[in-house]
């Protein structure tokens, strides 16, 4: 077996405007994984494949700091629950 039969074309990217979720993202990525650790590649479909779990790896951060921004701590002020929005990780440069 040559491994051609699930070979990642460089082309086959996502289109621009199409999103794919983070767990589209995440399944995609491990397969990538899964066909560069199986040893069977050919360097060109090694590199294609390490190309695609770049760009999955970059839509899963993306997917993440999405989310990250939607989070809302639960705070108790005053015996009540109030929600806030997540400032996130560091200080923010404001210019």
């Amino acid at each position: 077996m040559n491994g051609s039969d699930h070979e990642v074309q460089p082309g086959a990217q996502e289109a621009p405007g199409t999103a794919l979720s983070f767990e589209e993202a995440l399944a995609r990525l491990e397969q990538a994984v899964v066909r560069l650790e199986s040893g069977e590649l050919t360097l060109e479909q090694a590199l294609a494949a390490y190309e695609e779990g770049v760009r999955m790896a970059r839509v899963c951060a993306s997917r993440l700091q999405q989310a990250e921004a939607r989070l809302a701590v639960l705070t108790e002020q005053e015996g009540r629950l109030m929600l806030q929005p997540h400032e996130g990780p560091g200080p923010r440069a404001n210019g």
